[in-house]
């Protein structure tokens, strides 16, 4: 292994370090208590060395917003593939509502994720071409399931979009104590009934 490939894979470890410590302070006790200083101590780097992989906390927020459209995609779409297996009735339905359960079961079991990746403002371009791919995928997850949703002449991008926002309404008035979370998983089957009908 070259010196070059050697330098390259340790700054590797040290930035996936630095998310990790950033997404497990931010799972423990919220985004607040995320510091440069306080990541610096935990990693056991020097802030200067922090910083020669990130410009700040907002970095460090976006590369786990990065992250997180990761894994939120893959549960996404290991849940629509499933309700679609063999023995799981198969339709329009079942994968809207599996990658509906997975997107508001995501955000429930890892808070201070969501909130990076769909609430704080983070220095990311949404809704572009500049998007990173992680973003793209975890959007054309939710697209996978939305568009055989969609009705002649409607836009599969505007209404994933929409679909998108019912989501993330949902779990965020839900989580903020807003709309009482034993009736979640009744306003879920509701949102999914107005996009993807019973007798599709």
């Amino acid at each position: 292994m070259s010196i070059q490939t050697r330098r390259e894979r340790e700054r590797a470890e040290r930035e996936q370090l630095i998310v990790t410590a950033a997404r497990e302070l931010a799972e423990a006790e919220g985004w607040d208590a995320v510091t440069t200083r306080r990541l610096a101590a935990e990693i056991e780097y020097s802030q200067p060395v922090l910083y020669s992989h990130f410009k700040g906390k907002d970095a460090i927020m976006a590369a786990v917003a990065v992250e997180g459209s990761v894994e939120l995609a893959a549960e996404m779409r290991e849940a629509r593939r499933a309700a679609t297996r063999e023995g799981v009735p198969p339709g329009v339905r079942a994968g809207l509502a599996a990658v509906g359960e997975a997107y508001a079961s995501f955000a429930r079991r890892r808070p201070a994720l969501y909130d990076a990746m769909f609430t704080h403002r983070v220095d990311l371009p949404f809704a572009t071409a500049e998007a990173p791919a992680a973003l793209w995928e975890a959007f054309n997850e939710l697209a996978a399931a939305v568009t055989p949703a969609a009705a002649e002449g409607d836009d599969p991008g505007l209404l994933t979009e929409t679909f998108w926002a019912g989501l993330h309404g949902l779990v965020t008035l839900t989580r903020s104590g807003r709309l009482p979370e034993e009736a979640h998983e009744r306003r879920l089957e509701l949102l999914i009934a107005h996009f993807a009908p019973a007798t599709d």
